[in-house]
C-alpha cells in the first residue's frame, strides 16, 4: 500500500472523481451533494488521494477542502464574468501559443491536472480532454518558438505540464533548450501541492540537463506545506532548480494577513520564493472566491517591514481581456514637494527624502 501511494500513477488513476467516492472520504453536506450534480458537467471533479487526505472530513470550510470540492458559489454566473478571463485566445497565434508579452510565450501543454482546482482560471480548457494538446499543436508550438527569435522565455503550462510523461517533457525541453535565442523556461506546476509524488528522483535529475529551469508552483495555505511537498520541493532546489510560488487571493482560504505570512515562512523553509500574490480571476463561476481589492493590500501593508523581504510577493491583478499583469502596492508618499518626497515606513512613521 506504501508502494502504490508513493507511486504519482496511482494516485492519478485512484483520483476521486465521483460522489461516491467522496463520500468515503469526507462528510458530505447537502450543499456539496447538490454543487457537484449540478457542477460536475461544466467542470469534473478532480482530487488525488493524497490531497484528499489533506481535507478536514468534518469541516466543509476547510481551505483544502473549499479548493477542491464543489461548492454552491460555482452555480452563480455573474454578468462580468468571462469564460476566457486573460484573453488567451486573442494573443494566440497558433494553437497553444498565447503570445501576449515581446520576450516571452506561454505554452499549453495538457488538458489535465491532479486535481480540478475550483478556482481554476482555465476551467475552459482544463479537465475538457477535447483540449488536449495534440502532437501536432505541440509541434507547432515548438516551430513557432523556433522561428520567433524575440522569444527568450518559454512558461510551459497547461493543465499541468507534469502530467506528461518523463519522456514527452524531456522531448519538449531537449527541443526548447536546443534553440539558441532560448534562455530560460519555467515548468508551472501545482504537483507540488496536489501531487508531491509526481516529483521522482529520476525527473529532478532529468531536469539538470536542460538548466536553467525554473518551477512556478501554487501554494495557497499551510495546511498544504506537509513533509511530502517539503520533500518535493528539495529534490528540485538541491538539483539546482529555482522554485516561485504564485499565490491566489482566496476568500475563506487565505484572505488573512496571518495566514499568508505562515505560509511564507513556510515556503521560505522550503526553499520556495514568494514571488506573486494574484487576485482572484474574473473567470466563470468563482465569484465566491474574489475578495476586494483593499483585502490584497492589506496583506502586503501587513507584510512589507513586519518580515523579511523575500517573504513579500509582488500583488497583482491579471489585466481581464488580457492586459497582462498589474502591481498594486500600498502608497508610502505621504506627499511631494518639488525634490523633496515626504514618505512613510511600515510603521507609518514619515521621513522626508531630497533629490540632488
Amino acid at each position: 500500500m506504501k508502494a502504490d501511494w508513493n507511486n504519482w500513477i496511482w494516485q492519478q488513476q485512484k483520483r476521486v472523481k465521483s460522489f461516491e467516492q467522496l463520500e468515503k472520504v469526507l462528510n458530505v453536506t447537502p450543499d456539496e451533494r447538490e454543487a457537484y450534480a449540478k457542477s460536475n458537467e461544466m467542470f469534473n471533479m478532480g482530487i488525488t488521494p493524497y490531497y484528499a487526505s489533506l481535507m478536514d472530513p468534518n469541516d466543509p470550510n476547510c481551505p483544502i477542502r473549499l479548493q477542491s470540492v464543489p461548492t454552491m458559489g460555482e452555480l452563480t454566473v455573474r454578468e462580468m464574468d468571462l469564460e476566457d478571463p486573460l484573453g488567451e485566445e486573442k494573443d494566440m497565434p497558433v494553437p497553444g501559443i498565447t503570445h501576449r508579452y515581446p520576450d516571452r510565450v506561454l505554452f499549453y501543454t495538457t488538458h489535465n491536472c491532479p486535481v480540478f482546482c475550483r478556482h481554476c482560471t482555465r476551467k475552459r480548457k482544463v479537465s475538457d480532454p477535447s483540449s488536449a494538446a495534440a502532437n501536432k499543436q505541440l509541434e507547432d508550438g515548438l516551430t513557432y518558438i523556433s522561428e520567433h527569435k524575440e522569444i527568450r522565455d518559454v512558461v510551459i503550462s497547461g493543465g499541468d505540464p507534469l502530467s506528461n510523461s518523463d519522456d514527452r517533457l524531456e522531448y519538449i525541453l531537449s527541443r526548447l533548450r536546443a534553440m539558441e535565442h532560448i534562455e530560460i523556461f519555467r515548468l508551472g506546476t501545482r504537483n507540488l501541492v496536489t501531487l508531491p509524488q509526481r516529483i521522482t528522483d529520476s525527473f529532478a535529475e532529468m531536469l539538470t540537463k536542460y538548466h536553467p529551469v525554473f518551477v512556478h508552483t501554487h501554494f495557497n495555505h499551510p495546511k498544504e506545506c506537509t513533509q511530502e511537498a517539503f520533500d518535493a520541493v528539495a529534490r528540485l532546489v538541491n538539483r539546482g532548480c529555482v522554485v516561485n510560488n504564485q499565490m491566489v487571493l482566496l476568500k475563506g482560504v487565505n484572505d488573512d494577513p496571518k495566514i499568508v505570512k505562515e505560509l511564507n515562512h513556510k515556503l521560505l523553509m522550503m526553499r520556495v520564493r514568494p514571488y506573486y500574490i494574484f487576485q482572484c480571476d474574473m473567470a466563470q463561476g468563482i465569484s465566491h472566491f474574489r475578495t476586494p481589492v483593499e483585502k490584497g493590500l492589506e496583506i502586503i501593508e501587513a507584510l512589507r517591514g513586519w518580515t523579511s523581504g523575500m517573504a513579500v510577493p509582488h500583488y497583482v491583478i491579471d489585466g481581464p481581456g488580457g492586459g497582462g499583469k498589474i502591481p498594486l502596492i500600498p502608497n508610502y508618499v505621504v506627499k511631494r514637494e518639488g525634490k523633496k518626497w515626504t514618505l512613510r515606513n511600515y510603521k507609518n512613521d514619515q521621513f522626508v527624502y531630497e533629490e540632488p
